[in-house]
């Protein structure tokens, strides 16, 4: 079943701040890498202003302020000499000339002329004309080639510093981005570290209750992919849309700079861009998070899939499997075609076509500025303005193509705080000293789901260093019993106390220090026999675990190993066979010495021979030790001190087997149908 739910805002708001409250942790860094980012954005946005100087006053500014001076002018031409006026340096100036540029060439004009307008010369006449406005001028002379570079040379110097000046900036804006990236994606990487292991601690103090009722595929795709996803949000995400941000502030801000006639036509876009953002977000959101929730389906069964493969296999089931599988891949694979076919829709063909409409809406400005009120713009400032426009529809693109993967970052990042939020156990340092192992369930009644109780009105008293055997029909409640004793679920109603303690008043860890514990399905990690026995306790010697091999007869098997207890283990002990995976979870609970041992049906995965070698073990492991066994080989607990006979919850029989064969009740009938199995066979 896909999980079907929206972010609703309150939801988001606590997932944004929860986010916020990770970032704090590296905040130094993030605000060092902003602060290079600021500083970067702001070199490379000096870049076109430094061009529009460079082109009004060195490029184009060949035809304005220049004087005929007496002498001393830094360009002599036809005998006379001229100088710019804002270089004058105490020369006597004669009159202003011009410096005009036509279809036809250079040529100076021995007066101030119009600016703008058509430019026709006609002889040593030129003419301009502007709207209705029409001026003429005589006496101009051509300027030669050799001529236009006396008067552009005075500029040169001016130009090559400029644009060293470019050049550096752009280097520095260069090395700004790195430190920054490189600040940026190491908070990243450390903000996902902790949040990785702050979610595997809090697994580790969540209630098996929520283990039994999620599938594991899911919880790993929560600590995986999820947080993969939440790193890329730090990683490039929210850097990319902060930098496109403030280089969008940054450019509007030149804009207005530059000319604020340009900057209020560019004022526009703030709202085209926040009505874009909108409008994606609400045709995106459903699917991101339907894509979220296919994507830990398909997790949850390939996990499935791959521990029951061999029942899958023995009964011709792979084609139903694969089906099933092909039809979440399949809705994954369409939910992301909408993702893709809404990401091409509103990325680059809108950004394309907003660059195309500010450009034209520029060209009509200047148009009507120009035959409205005869004043024009420099061609340096419209330079800037083109290029301040190209530039900021660059982050209105980054944003836009970081809109999907910020919203599937803020649905992993809420599926992923819904695991924090899951209620743990606190994990207490606290120990206590060993119990005597006295055990008493009073009244106990237990349910998994609310109305639908498992235990009902328990009443158990197992004293130091007895053995209590629970025997019964599956779903009778044996391992609900053993459940509550180990602290997996606490009692519905009733108390269970050990010692005189009620458990639910003790930490959970402490209580689990002094107990014991072998399932019927050993688990065996990856590692070495050492490791599974020990668990990792450097305290345990190897005379220890030898000894608790020894005592559960699985030193016969571990010494013929080639490396012994050093032989490597693979996942889940593969590579040993099942009655040798339990001997070694026998010998794990051993080796700690447990007050209470739980054997919850321990000695249903051996053979008849390694039976009656633990059946030895446990006459000399079990004395002072209170041991409660699950089994359904009757012939395993005819020592037990006490056995216990369920049936839906309750205690139908008690007793021990003398006792109980004498009662000829369940056990009786239970004990008689085994012993003529065992003689058939």
């Amino acid at each position: 079943m896909i999980d079907q739910y929206e972010l609703d805002p309150v939801r988001r708001k606590k997932t944004i701040r929860s986010l916020v409250g990770y970032a704090k942790q590296v905040k130094r860094s993030i605000f060092l890498g902003l602060t290079l980012l600021f500083l970067a954005v702001g070199a490379e946005l000096a870049g076109p202003y430094i061009a529009k100087i460079i082109i009004d006053e060195h490029i184009v500014a060949i035809e304005r302020d220049w004087v005929q001076v007496e002498s001393g002018g830094s360009v002599s031409f036809n005998g006379e000499s001229y100088e710019k006026e804002t270089r004058l340096d105490g020369q006597d100036v004669i009159q202003p000339v011009s410096i005009v540029q036509t279809t036809d060439g250079y040529y100076l004009v021995p007066e101030a002329i119009m600016s703008g307008g058509v430019r026709e010369v006609d002889g040593d006449v030129l003419t301009i004309s502007r709207g209705d406005e029409t001026a003429t001028y005589d006496n101009i002379a051509a300027l030669s080639s050799t001529d236009v570079f006396q008067f552009y040379q005075t500029d040169l110097r001016a130009v090559l510093l400029l644009s060293g000046l470019y050049v550096v900036l752009l280097l520095f804006a260069a090395g700004l981005n790195w430190g920054q990236q490189m600040l940026l994606q190491r908070s990243a990487h450390k903000i996902v570290k902790t949040m990785r292991l702050d979610v595997m601690k809090h697994l580790q103090t969540i209630p098996v209750r929520y283990f039994d009722q999620t599938p594991i595929g899911k919880i790993v795709s929560r600590v995986t992919n999820d947080t993969e996803t939440i790193r890329d949000l730090y990683l490039g995400v929210l850097a990319r849309v902060f930098q496109s941000v403030v280089m969008m502030i940054g450019v509007l801000i030149a804009m207005f700079f530059l000319d604020v006639r340009l900057g209020l036509v560019s004022l526009i876009i703030i709202p085209v861009v926040i009505v874009w953002i909108k409008l994606f977000q609400r045709f995106s959101t459903k699917n991101n998070f339907r894509v979220r929730a296919l994507v830990a389906d398909m997790n949850a069964q390939l996990n499935e899939s791959i521990q029951t493969m061999p029942i899958i296999q023995s009964y011709v089931r792979e084609n139903l499997v694969y089906d099933e599988f092909n039809e979440k891949n399949s809705d994954n694979f369409q939910t992301r075609r909408k993702l893709l076919k809404l990401d091409a829709l509103m990325s680059h063909n809108l950004v394309n076509f907003f660059r195309n409409m500010a450009l034209a809406l520029l060209i009509w400005f200047v148009g009507a500025q120009t035959l409205g009120t005869g004043s024009v713009l420099t061609l340096g400032i419209l330079y800037a303005y083109i290029d301040y426009v190209s530039r900021i529809f660059e982050p209105v693109t980054q944003i836009m193509n970081q809109l999907s993967p910020l919203q599937q970052a803020l649905v992993s990042a809420d599926r992923m705080f819904q695991l924090l939020d899951e209620k743990g156990e606190p994990v207490s340092s606290e120990r206590l000293p060993r119990f005597k192992g006295d055990v008493v369930f009073d009244d106990v009644t237990f349910s998994y789901e609310a109305g639908k109780p498992v235990l009902q009105q328990i009443e158990l008293h197992a004293a130091p260093g007895e053995t209590v055997a629970l025997v019964g029909h599956t779903g009778s409640g044996k391992s609900s019993i053993m459940n509550l004793l180990m602290r997996f679920y606490d009692p519905s109603a009733g108390v269970l106390r050990i010692d005189g303690m009620d458990v639910t008043k003790l930490p959970t860890q402490a209580v689990r220090d002094h107990l014991g514990i072998v399932l019927q399905d050993p688990f065996l990690f990856t590692g070495t026999i050492r490791t599974n026995v020990t668990l990792g306790d450097e305290t345990i010697t190897d005379e220890q675990v030898w000894k608790a091999l020894a005592a559960v007869g699985a030193d016969r098997f571990v010494k013929q190993l080639p490396q012994g207890i050093d032989e490597p283990v693979i996942e889940r002990g593969a590579s040993l066979s099942s009655g040798e995976r339990q001997l070694i979870s026998f010998a794990r609970a051993l080796v700690f010495d447990p007050a209470i041992l739980v054997l919850d049906e321990a000695t249903a995965s051996v053979d008849s021979e390694t039976e009656a070698l633990i059946q030895d073990a446990l006459k000399t492991l079990t004395y002072g030790r209170t041991t409660f066994v699950i089994a359904h080989r009757l012939s395993t607990i005819r020592e037990a001190d006490q056995i216990l006979v369920l049936d839906h919850g309750r205690i139908i029989e008690r007793g021990n087997h003398q006792s109980l064969i004498e009662y000829g009740g369940v056990y009786a009938r239970m004990h008689e149908l085994q012993s003529k199995q065992q003689a058939i066979s």
